[in-house]
């Protein structure tokens, strides 16, 4: 006869789950997941009601909504300016590649191309922030073994490059609907590389701690993710890769300089679908983006002129409507944008990988052992403001 069992997993505030007071124990029933200091997991919560038969799911619901933050509603009330700067905190580990979905829509509407410099540094910033995003969740290997990781101190000094050139150490508000507002001098490109090297040696690194047997074991066929799963439930991104589908829009419908980049775009080598390949595709993606942070840093070397397109101090809109996306760390990052030729959107809707990935955790789960749900859970890819827009 199959048990109840609730999971949750992320921040637990006070009163979220009492613990007895008598023992300090967990009530009977429940479980908390804690997928380690640097998971995005830790930053919001998702709850998950399972029934359990001997040790295994045998049916899964996911309970979302915790942050009911209406973002998209708030977009209609905002000018453009304003939206770039709400698009930037939906996904908080990826806050750049927010920005920069709504700012290419909006450039889509109005016919506009951005100068060459601001191309090349886009796509430099949306790589360092897809290795950012990347790092967070391979932090959990580390963390699981128990060993010392280099994966926090490398994050801070991405988020350090950040702040060094927007001001901004998490959030960067960088992105412009015609550029950018900052631009990268020769020293700031120097000090890039320099993390470059840094994030390279860590990839290493995690390829030995995948390759440990505590990992293999608790990893290798674990919460396989079949293509029809896969395409019946829009996953994309790493997670889709890794279960073998060629999906990536950087080479697919290329976008900023990606284009001009493709030969250094190598497709993923994992295709099992099962936690490890998840966690491989990860590590593969780091190297990729690394190179091809150093291809912009070289090519912005050669590169004079401006960031941005000068624009009046309101931004309004042609009538219409367009649909952009790109390939955030997670997956599709979609923008459907409707103007009615004001400077606010009468609606801009967005589509964000962390949805669907959760959604397709309830068929996922089932028939997995309890045992194994942290890493499953450790290698769906999700943020809760991604999540609950």
């Amino acid at each position: 006869m199959p048990t109840p069992l609730r999971v949750l997993v992320g921040a637990l505030g006070p009163g979220v789950l009492p613990r007895l007071p008598e023992t300090g124990a967990t009530p009977a029933g429940a479980l908390l997941l804690d997928l380690g200091p640097e998971h995005p997991s830790g930053t919001g919560l998702v709850e998950l009601r399972l029934w359990v038969e001997d040790g295994v799911v045998t049916e899964a619901g996911v309970v979302v909504g915790a942050l009911h933050r209406g973002v998209e509603k708030l977009f209609e009330v905002r000018d453009y300016r304003q939206v770039l700067v709400l698009a930037d905190r939906h996904d908080w580990q990826a806050p750049f590649a927010a920005e920069l979905t709504v700012a290419l829509t909006c450039e889509q509407m109005l016919g506009l191309e951005v100068p060459p410099r601001a191309l090349w540094l886009r796509t430099l910033l949306a790589e360092h922030t897809r290795v950012l995003s990347h790092l967070g969740f391979l932090g959990w290997v580390p963390s699981r073994l128990g060993v010392g990781s280099s994966v926090p101190a490398l994050r801070e000094s991405l988020r350090r490059q950040l702040q060094d050139l927007t001001g901004n150490r998490v959030h960067p508000m960088v992105n412009r609907v015609g550029g950018l507002a900052a631009d990268a001098d020769g020293a700031w490109l120097d000090a890039e590389l320099e993390v470059l090297d840094a994030v390279r040696e860590a990839a290493d690194r995690l390829d030995e701690q995948l390759a440990s047997a505590t990992l293999q074991e608790l990893l290798v066929g674990t919460a396989v993710l079949p293509r029809d799963l896969v395409e019946a439930y829009g996953v994309t991104g790493p997670a889709a890769r890794a279960s073998g589908l060629d999906v990536d829009l950087r080479r697919q419908r290329p976008y900023l300089a990606y284009a001009e980049l493709a030969s250094l775009l190598r497709p993923d080598p994992a295709g099992a679908g099962d936690a490890y390949a998840r966690l491989a595709t990860l590590v593969h993606e780091l190297r990729v983006s690394a190179d091809l942070v150093e291809a912009c840093a070289a090519r912005l070397r050669e590169l004079d002129g401006e960031v941005a397109v000068r624009l009046g101090k309101v931004v309004r809109l042609p009538e219409g409507e367009a649909y952009g996306a790109t390939e955030a760390p997670l997956g599709v990052s979609g923008v459907f944008l409707v103007s009615r030729g004001e400077k606010t959107p009468w609606r801009l809707k967005l589509r964000t990988p962390s949805f669907n990935h959760v959604a397709a955790l309830e068929p996922l789960l089932r028939g997995v052992p309890v045992d194994a749900l942290e890493a499953t859970l450790a290698t769906i890819g999700y943020v809760v403001g991604d999540l609950d827009k």
